[in-house]
């Protein structure tokens, strides 16, 4: 009989963020985590972060705190390209994606320019 803990996993979720435009990781980039409440269309937050000099951040879930379902990060990107002095067409990026298995890591990483982004299911 499996304990509740093992059903649950210990995966993780992390992100990088790449201004594409300068070729260096975009710091002090506010990252918000939220999850679908099922059923309907309400979100709940789950974790604020800022990203470091890195581009990176703390996990976004940490081990065990994960479950299957859909999420949502949310990049404030409007602000970040401001704080360099340059306007963005997207005031904000959405990455929306679904957990299956919840043991597993995910990494979710946002390429960033003013006029264009890119993501990927990362490893």
């Amino acid at each position: 009989q499996a304990d509740s803990m093992s059903e649950v996993g210990n995966g993780t979720l992390t992100t990088h963020v790449l201004n594409t435009a300068s070729g260096l990781p975009a710091a002090g980039l506010a990252v918000r985590l939220a999850r679908l409440q099922e059923p309907g269309q309400q979100w709940t937050e789950l974790a604020q972060r800022h990203t470091d000099v890195d581009g990176r951040c703390q996990p976004l879930l940490a081990p065990g705190q994960a479950k299957s379902g859909t999420y949502k990060l949310h990049f404030e990107t409007a602000e970040y390209w401001q704080g360099l002095g340059h306007t963005s067409f997207y005031p904000f990026v959405e990455v929306v994606f679904i957990i299956t298995d919840p043991a597993q890591k995910l990494h979710v990483p946002l390429l960033i320019s003013p006029y264009s982004y890119t993501t990927y299911r990362g490893s």
